[in-house]
Order: structure tokens, then sequence, then C-alpha cells
């Protein structure tokens, strides 16, 4: 995993949704509200954008291409998601 073209989706599935996911949170809202209190709005909006550009990127093989990008211990279906569904959480939680 490098940061590359989707530094902030590097950020946070490199620092807070990985193997040690549970040091910030033992749900989705808490580990993402961590990450909030600990980066500037500015870059909520970023990751948002990051995430409609890889959706975009991968539009039949998100699950696949998610896996491969961000196999950081972290996987949506663990969490009872597709990786479209978790993407759409996740900018939910970051719009709030």
């Amino acid at each position: 995993m490098t940061p590359d073209r989707h530094p902030r989706m590097y950020e946070i599935f490199g620092a807070y949704l990985n193997q040690d996911y549970d040091r910030w949170g033992t749900t989705i809202r808490q580990i993402v509200s961590c990450y909030k209190e600990d980066s500037s709005r500015e870059y909520h909006h970023e990751l948002i954008n990051e995430i409609n550009s890889f959706v975009n990127e991968h539009p039949t093989d998100l699950d696949s291409a998610f896996e491969k990008k961000y196999d950081t211990g972290f996987s949506p279906k663990w969490w009872g998601y597709t990786t479209q569904a978790f993407f759409e959480e996740l900018k939910r939680l970051l719009r709030e």
C-alpha cells in the first residue's frame, strides 16, 4: 500500500482501519470519529473525493481492487458491508 493517488485513503486504511483498528474503537463510527478528531475538515473532503474517484475507477471490480490496494487486515465484509456500502457509510460519517 502506497500513498500515491489516494493519500487520504492510505492514511485512514493504513492507520485507523487496519489490523489494529480496535485501538481507535469497536465500531466504525468510533473509529471514524477518532480519524475526524485527528485530521482537518479539508482532509475529510479530500477523503470523500478520493473514495468517489476510486469507485469510479473500479466500476466492475471494486471489491477486488479495494482488497488488493488496501489489504491492511481490515475488510468491510467483517463488518457486514460490501465495499460499496462501506464507502457510502464512511462518506456519510465524514459529512456529519
